[in-house]
């Protein structure tokens, strides 16, 4: 098994909370078993968060959003992955108009965004993470009862025009040319954010062997590491540094890279963390990264989704959850190049806990694929 350590923690990142508030207070509106999967995972991630208890309060206006007229927050609030931060962006301003509520979003890595629940005692009516193991191992169940797996994606290699090498690399050399000298390789804090140890796993991976065959010997993957460098936290702060020259080519997310307008290469499915089989997950779980904030095991990308129990307007949170499990916000995922998860999948021992408007637009297994639920 490939390893790597990172010691820089936390306290490494640099704080890029994106705060999207809006002060908008609108005249409220009222309102099987197939699943389309790219990549999503199994497999478990490392420590245990320590527990902190967050409280709170909130102003409410009436809504007809229930046929009962109960009482709905005039706000809410969502913690979610920086990559997460172009669809969320998008259904922002739709979901406000449609229900009369004021939507306030903090983009950070996901395992930051995590954190800000269990070791600092913030509350937040959605979590939304590119890993789904955080919320199974780390909300549930001390912070929350339940989650969702809403979507997936896949890791890619962006660049510029102007980038060395940049006439010449392909999906069949991007290694040789990422090895050269004078070449700065940039990704995320694999201690807070998914992005980052993922990035470093799709390193690893080009080394191991995958139906007898590697793309890569250990000393190119040693070059790999020796280039590579991690300028910010959060995947969103990347493509600034790439376009200023700063970084001459980024791992990240296949999403931002589609949607950024910069050339990107598609990688490997050996590499790359989109297939949710049984072989590939064995595969992928070959990758393993240590960081201040836990070990993290590679395997298949999945999103996960949930209503935390800190959550101070869980109904809002639930419509937020519905929003993406159904047309309006699987079409958005679909336009910023993420894969949704249709219909979107929930543990079959949490499935008493799920809200009844999630629970009615998706489906409780006890696995999904290779995924352990």
């Amino acid at each position: 098994m490939s390893k790597q350590r990172f010691d820089r923690g936390s306290s490494g990142e640099t704080d890029q909370s994106q705060t999207a508030s809006r002060r908008r207070f609108l005249a409220a509106a009222g309102a099987a078993t197939v699943t389309a999967l790219a990549g999503c995972s199994g497999g478990g991630d490392g420590s245990d968060s320590t527990t902190t208890e967050a409280s709170g309060g909130e102003s409410t206006s009436m809504s007809t959003d229930t046929a009962t007229e109960t009482p709905m927050a005039d706000s809410m609030t969502i913690f979610h992955a920086g990559s997460l931060a172009p669809p969320f962006s998008e259904a922002e301003p739709k979901f406000e108009d449609e229900y009369g509520v004021d939507v306030n979003r903090e983009a950070k890595g996901s395992v930051a965004s995590t954190q800000k629940i269990t070791q600092q005692g913030r509350s937040a009516d959605v979590l939304g993470v590119s890993d789904f193991r955080l919320i199974r191992n780390r909300i549930v169940p001390d912070y929350g009862d339940w989650y969702a797996i809403f979507t997936t994606n896949s890791m890619s290699i962006q660049y510029r025009e102007d980038s060395p090498g940049a006439d010449e690399i392909s999906k069949d050399n991007w290694w040789e040319v990422l090895t050269r000298d004078d070449i700065t390789i940039g990704h995320s804090d694999p201690a807070v954010d998914p992005g980052g140890y993922r990035a470093v796993m799709t390193q690893q991976l080009g080394t191991e062997n995958f139906n007898g065959e590697r793309l890569y010997d250990d000393a190119t993957y040693q070059k790999l590491r020796e280039n590579s460098t991690v300028p910010t936290g959060t995947e969103t702060n990347l493509e600034g540094q790439l376009e200023s020259g700063e970084l001459d080519y980024v791992f990240y997310y296949q999403s931002i890279s589609a949607s950024s307008g910069l050339p990107y290469v598609d990688l490997q499915p050996e590499v790359d963390l989109s297939q949710a089989t049984s072989e590939y997950a064995q595969h992928y779980a070959k990758a393993e990264v240590e960081t201040g904030s836990g070990t993290f095991t590679g395997a298949p990308i999945a999103y996960g989704i949930t209503v935390p129990g800190v959550a101070e307007a869980p109904e809002r949170g639930a419509q937020w959850v519905e929003y993406f499990a159904t047309e309006p916000g699987r079409t958005i995922l679909k336009e910023l190049g993420l894969v949704p998860v249709d219909p979107v999948v929930v543990p079959a021992a949490a499935e008493d806990a799920v809200p009844d408007r999630v629970m009615e637009v998706a489906s409780a297994q006890e696995t999904l694929g290779p995924l352990e639920l």
